[in-house]
């Protein structure tokens, strides 16, 4: 007979005490790598729950970071200590910024004894499965890039730190600030990169699903799309309205990465565009997932808006591959 079941929101799993009060029960975890991070609130909680049996699910347990398995594992009973762990599978390097010594993954050399991190990772449960492998028999996924010229404001912020552009001063008067500038001048501050992305919309009337990054994006794409009078639905941070993407074939779904990359099926659509790329692994590898679902009966199509030469070319998206790449590694016997 089933006792019960309770399903608890990650975010809200912390205010539950009386849960610890529960033993040998099954433990169901959906997206397990939100409590990747040990340090975490809701991370710790969960270690401290006494269930019988684990189950958890995830399409990105580690984004390509081998380092974020060790609370995963812990929790499927592999008592190996987060130091012990780190010092066995991980290639760890210092480096200074800002006169500040930080550990990082070596970049060029990250893991090192894979094959048996993946041999306990299997005696302890860890099954990785495929959608090929679990027989579901989903459509071609094929991604194109399309290249866009990097503008002069973006050369000379990268020259000189300071810019002045569409009445706004940007000053990268550090590396993050640096970082996101870098970033911006790759999206709504090009006006061939939005050029690109109007063609885009004015080649089909299919629905289709666009990720951006920043508040000022949305603010562009959405000026786009009322000119082209198509219609439009929304999931960020402030509103989640997915009506024109239920009802309106033409419509254009507008994601913020932190809001809708993981979760949403949105297999109406086959054909999601990148107007600027995130720079989190985890999101931009369960993005793709969101048009690649069962139930999705067309090839999927993925349109990467990249600017020539820029941080998006040369940085960005050639880690999410090697990510993505090193996600993928885990899947092999």
């Amino acid at each position: 007979m089933l006792a019960g079941v309770a399903v608890i929101n990650y975010d809200l799993i912390f205010r539950r005490k009386v849960l610890l009060n529960h033993e040998n029960f099954t433990l169901i975890l959906d997206e397990s790598s939100l409590i990747q991070n040990p340090k975490a609130q809701r991370t710790k909680f969960v270690m401290k729950l006494k269930p019988g049996n684990v189950i958890l699910l995830s399409g990105t347990p580690t984004a390509g970071k081998y380092e974020n398995l060790w609370s995963q594992l812990n929790l499927l009973g592999w008592k190996i200590s987060l130091k012990a762990f780190e010092q066995n599978y991980v290639n760890w390097k210092f480096i200074e910024v800002g006169g500040f010594t930080h550990k990082v993954v070596d970049k060029d050399n990250p893991y090192k004894n894979v094959d048996r991190l993946k041999a306990k990772m299997r005696a302890h449960g860890a099954v990785f499965v495929t959608t090929e492998d679990a027989k579901y028999d989903l459509p071609a996924q094929n991604i194109i890039e399309i290249k866009v010229k990097t503008t002069k404001e973006y050369k000379k912020f990268q020259r000189e730190s300071i810019i002045e552009i569409n009445g706004q001063t940007l000053v990268g008067d550090s590396t993050l600030s640096k970082r996101i500038y870098s970033r911006m001048l790759c999206g709504h501050f090009n006006a061939e990169k939005l050029a690109a992305f109007r063609d885009l919309l004015e080649s089909t009337n299919d629905r289709l699903i666009v990720f951006y990054n920043f508040n000022d994006e949305l603010a562009a794409l959405r000026e786009i799309c009322n000119k082209l009078e198509r219609p439009i639905s929304e999931v960020n941070g402030h509103n989640k309205d997915l009506a024109a993407y239920e009802d309106d074939p033409d419509s254009v779904t507008l994601i913020q990465y932190q809001a809708g990359a993981m979760g949403l099926n949105l297999q109406k659509a086959n054909k999601l565009i990148y107007f600027t790329l995130t720079d989190n692994p985890e999101l931009y590898l369960q993005s793709l997932k969101r048009i690649h679902r069962i139930g999705q009966d067309k090839p999927c199509f993925y349109y990467i808006l990249i600017c020539v030469g820029s941080i998006e070319d040369k940085e960005i998206l050639p880690t999410l591959r090697v990510r993505e790449r090193l996600t993928n590694e885990l899947f092999k016997e």
